[in-house]
């Protein structure tokens, strides 16, 4: 691998989370899923005068409106239903034989036995914010060993190996600071873990363990692998935890969709009966646009809860589809090594 190569900036290949303008994020990620929901229900109410002001829709034809009211019920039963089937679906990942109740947990018992050797610990923390912290801690630490080792090297390997720690040391520090200030359930907790950039740091790690096996020294290549391992064991507590968040948030989803469920279809059942009147509607005309608009509003807030967490949870798992150093986000031609078969480095 030439010195040019070498002089990439590794840090800006890693995964795109967070890009994007702030209103844009907050919308998609880092907002309150009720308050985005209330939002858009804000919107569509004031959205709807708009186009009565200026004349596009009216609310005075009943036959119209009832048609209307009569689709609103019938998709609001449907979105409700939908709901409950995927609430069914979280549940039944619940459901486990004594076998594979057993499995599961001697796979758990055995990874928190992994993080604990890894870590020089005598048993790994119960908290999942206080085990990504010590995973954290381990990579960090790995990190400055790793770049302690180099120092009597090869002035290239020297100057590679130390900024890809330096990276790393400062990537830890980055997540551990916002882990600090919160706790597991909170999304904010899952957003840090989910934006260390620990596969791409896998595969500069492996590409240059392969490149400079026989640069570096048995305690560098040692350090390093203890680095690699650490960044491992993040990625399997990551991805964990991010599924069980996603667990949790779609069960938030199919309750808050089921307390909205029945004031929606209430409302939507009301809208016709505004209307059943032989002599038309049985309010004030001056006031029937603001009344049905509201209701409608509320028909809609299951929808508005539906658009709310679905945006959440498809921008996460789409950011974050990987299997280790394999990032289906990235283009060919990304990356700050040129690697080819049989390339020799």
């Amino acid at each position: 691998m030439g010195s040019s190569e070498s002089d990439e900036t590794l840090e800006t290949y890693g995964a795109e989370i967070g890009a994007g303008s702030r209103v844009r994020e907050w919308m998609l990620i880092e907002g309150d899923r009720v308050l985005i929901a209330v939002v858009l229900s804000i919107a569509v109410f004031f959205l709807l005068l708009f186009f009565h002001g200026v004349g596009i829709v009216s609310f005075v034809n009943p036959n119209s409106v009832t048609r209307v009211a009569s689709g609103m019920i019938a998709g609001t039963f449907s979105l409700v239903t939908l709901v409950v089937s995927i609430n069914q679906l979280i549940l039944s990942q619940e459901f486990a034989s004594a076998g594979k109740a057993q499995e599961r947990l001697e796979a758990v018992v055995e990874f928190r036995d992994d993080i604990a050797d890894e870590t020089d610990v005598s048993a790994s923390p119960v908290s999942p914010t206080r085990l990504l912290e010590l995973l954290l801690a381990s990579i960090s630490q790995d990190a400055d060993a790793l770049a302690d080792a180099v120092s009597d090297h090869d002035e290239e390997v020297r100057r590679s190996i130390v900024r890809y720690a330096n990276t790393v040391r400062a990537e830890t520090n980055r997540v551990d600071e916002t882990l600090e200030h919160t706790s597991f359930g909170t999304f904010r907790a899952v957003f840090a873990a989910t934006t260390y950039d620990e596969d791409w740091q896998l595969y500069v790690g492996t590409h240059f363990r392969n490149a400079y096996e026989d640069s570096l020294s048995p305690t560098a290549i040692d350090r390093l692998e203890d680095l690699l391992e650490s960044l491992k064991l993040f990625h399997i507590a990551g991805e964990q935890f991010k599924t069980t968040y996603l667990q949790r948030e779609l069960t938030r989803f199919s309750q808050l969709t089921v307390y909205a469920g029945v004031p929606s279809i209430l409302s939507a059942i009301f809208i016709g009966l505004l209307y059943a009147d032989i002599t038309g509607p049985s309010i004030n005309i001056a006031a029937l646009p603001y009344v049905v608009i509201g209701l409608i509003v509320v028909v809609l807030s299951p929808l508005a809860l539906l658009v709310s967490f679905i945006l959440r949870t498809t921008t996460i798992t789409r950011r974050t589809a990987s299997t280790g150093p394999m990032l289906p986000q990235k283009g060919p031609e990304e990356g700050p090594f040129d690697v080819s078969y049989g390339d020799d480095w």
